[in-house]
């Protein structure tokens, strides 16, 4: 992937590009390309399906590979134990801002009478598999990438495949093919956490590959690779995201039975307010949120549409940020979420965010003519 981007570096491409160039599923495509900014070694841009292009870093990044096979690297050794020692030692609770692996910064929430990054890790500790739930953009992800620093993440669609969680042969260099290890043999032979982002959009027989490692057995069997048998070492441990009322999830009751807490993840306003969003914009919020409650809306501005907006009235100014938070409000929803930042913010008309008029060319001079205008001058 790295060396595709770094082969190309004028160039961002689509994930059916580099699937299509690769040969690999798109699901795999998509997971590796997203590790690689995570780990800032590609670029995402796009507004609506995502692209990628290469930077400073992604030509060195194309020199080892992003997943490695079970046991290039040592199990993090971590025993239980040892974990729960360090933790039992009665440690200051971390409440202040938490720097993720990407640079940036996640503001612990309480949970259970301790910060949410702490009761994770409990959580983990005792091997408690634990299933997130709320609206997109509420900072599930966000919470997990804070809690562990080793964690590795798939992002499951409709089209991840069981090749996508355990791996894949893949054609080298030379033209055979090789067994390329996938991110759940990873964390298992390494001992990290594993994210299962939007676990539920991901078919149920494709999960099914995932329960072994999650209960008594704590192991796998890689039929595609010589039906290979994996062990998950100390501290392997899986979280699940999950969507609710997002169009084809589906949290079965297989699923749902894998992991024993279950925590509801809402966006906290307070903390839109101290981030210094807009007073009034948190408030429309606020109101559109208690609708979705009552079942009269299905949409409401959570954290992630809240930060966005603060960034676009920086650049664009606050009109426009108003537009574009009424144009990302699902169609169905734009009247609602218009009238109440009408209501709200005081503004007398409100629509998305859309090209003008054509501006008008810039005038031209006759040729041999410069900007500047002389005076005639006699001799």
């Amino acid at each position: 992937m790295a060396r595709l981007l770094a082969d190309r570096p004028a160039d961002t491409l689509t994930i059916g590009d580099m699937a299509r160039q690769l040969g690999h599923s798109h699901g795999a495509v998509r997971n590796a390309a997203l590790t690689l900014v995570r780990r800032g070694e590609a670029d995402q841009g796009g507004t609506g399906q995502p692209s990628f292009g290469a930077n400073a870093k992604t030509a060195a990044a194309a020199q080892s590979a992003v997943i490695s096979p079970p046991g290039t690297h040592a199990p993090r050794a971590q025993a239980a134990t040892s974990r729960a020692t360090i933790r039992a030692a009665a440690t200051p609770r971390q409440t202040g801002p938490v720097r993720r692996a990407g640079g940036q910064v996640y503001h612990p929430r309480e949970l259970a009478d301790l910060p949410d990054v702490e009761a994770l890790n409990r959580l983990r500790d005792a091997d408690v598999p634990v299933l997130l739930y709320g609206p997109p953009g509420t900072g599930k992800t966000s919470l997990v990438e804070a809690a562990f620093e080793d964690l590795l993440t798939v992002a499951g669609d409709g089209d991840t495949t069981v090749g996508d969680l355990i791996g894949e042969y893949t054609q080298d260099d030379a033209g055979g093919y090789v067994f390329q290890y996938g991110p759940l043999v990873t964390a298992m032979t390494e001992g990290r956490a594993l994210l299962i982002d939007d676990a539920t959009l991901i078919s149920p027989k494709v999960l099914a590959a995932l329960y072994p490692a999650m209960d008594g057995r704590r192991q796998i069997q890689v039929k595609a690779h010589k039906g290979e048998t994996i062990k998950a070492e100390p501290g392997f441990y899986v979280v699940a995201g999950h969507n609710p009322g997002v169009h084809g999830a589906v949290l079965t009751e297989a699923l749902a039975s894998r992991f024993s807490v279950q925590i509801q993840i809402g966006t906290d306003y307070d903390l839109a307010l101290a981030l210094r969003i807009d007073a009034r914009v948190v408030r429309v919020a606020r109101h559109l949120a208690h609708q979705v409650e009552l079942g009269e809306l299905g949409w409401a501005p959570q954290l992630r549409e809240l930060l966005s907006y603060q960034k676009t009235e920086a650049v664009l100014g606050t009109n426009a940020a108003l537009a574009n938070l009424v144009g990302i409000a699902p169609v169905e929803d734009r009247d609602t979420v218009a009238a109440a930042v009408i209501k709200t913010v005081g503004v007398r008309k409100i629509a998305p965010l859309t090209l003008g008029k054509q501006l008008p060319a810039p005038a031209t001079r006759p040729p041999g003519t410069t900007g500047a205008t002389h005076r005639g001058r006699s001799r």
